[in-house]
């Protein structure tokens, strides 16, 4: 198989805008203030509902059902064991460990989950919980399922997902920040990364929107920015990697 092919034809995620005074980095962009305003402050109507989960921080992947076959790919939608980095050919070899739960999971030609490998430290560290991989999507192209959809599909191969903070109106971020603590529920060491808004009309999702604390550093454990050996909240001792 070539390398360099992207299994499903896109990217498996893409980014999700930014509410004011938010952390930016370079690749990042605010989002409309009437968004920001409808998750934060006042809904249109009846008809919008907000739920607000923490944001975990590691490295967004994806779990694809393509011919009958689970496939693990990265963010930008490539095998994930053909990746450089450690921590994705890991995330392949895991996912081939328990392919039987993501078959129970996924339906459709296409379809894959979406989520956050925690192996890795990037900016936050973890003394983790529960497994290292934490389910937020399941997508088809770029539909994403609504969130109890996701909920009931999800359950059924046990996965864990972000934590849910709050699920109904508009809630500020002090507010939502306020319920989800310092350090979350997933076992962070560190301040959690922030939170995710995903805003749903008439029981699909209309936008997300998150909210990255301004002070918290992007990535300051990966070795490429460290100068140092990487930190690991999770290592699987024993597992052979294949070899690229």
């Amino acid at each position: 198989m070539n390398i360099d092919r992207k299994p499903l034809g896109i990217k498996s995620y893409g980014s999700i805008s930014l509410l004011p005074n938010s952390r930016v980095t370079p690749a990042d962009k605010h989002c409309h203030e009437g968004q920001a305003r409808i998750a934060t402050e006042k809904p249109r109507d009846r008809h919008d509902e907000v739920i607000v989960q923490e944001k975990v921080d590691g490295s967004n992947v994806g779990v694809a059902l393509l011919n009958g076959c689970i496939i693990a790919i990265t963010r930008a939608g490539y095998l994930a064991k053909t990746s450089p980095f450690e921590q994705h050919r890991h995330w392949a070899n895991w996912v081939e460990s328990y392919k039987d739960r993501f078959l129970v999971v996924l339906k459709e030609n296409g379809e894959r989950i979406c989520g956050e490998w925690l192996m890795q430290a990037h900016g936050t560290r973890y003394a983790l919980r529960h497994e290292p991989f934490v389910a937020f999507d399941i997508m088809k192209e770029h539909y994403r399922l609504p969130y109890d959809d996701f909920v009931q599909r999800i359950q059924k191969g046990s996965f864990t997902i972000p934590y849910l903070i709050h699920r109904g109106n508009p809630i500020s971020v002090q507010s939502a920040l306020d319920r989800v603590g310092i350090n979350g529920y997933h076992g962070a060491i560190d301040e959690i990364e922030g939170i995710v808004f995903r805003v749903q009309r008439r029981g699909e999702l209309d936008f997300l929107v998150k909210y990255l604390k301004p002070y918290k550093k992007d990535g300051i454990y990966l070795p490429e920015q460290s100068g140092k050996e990487p930190i690991w909240n999770w290592y699987p001792y024993g597992y052979k990697l294949e070899e690229m």
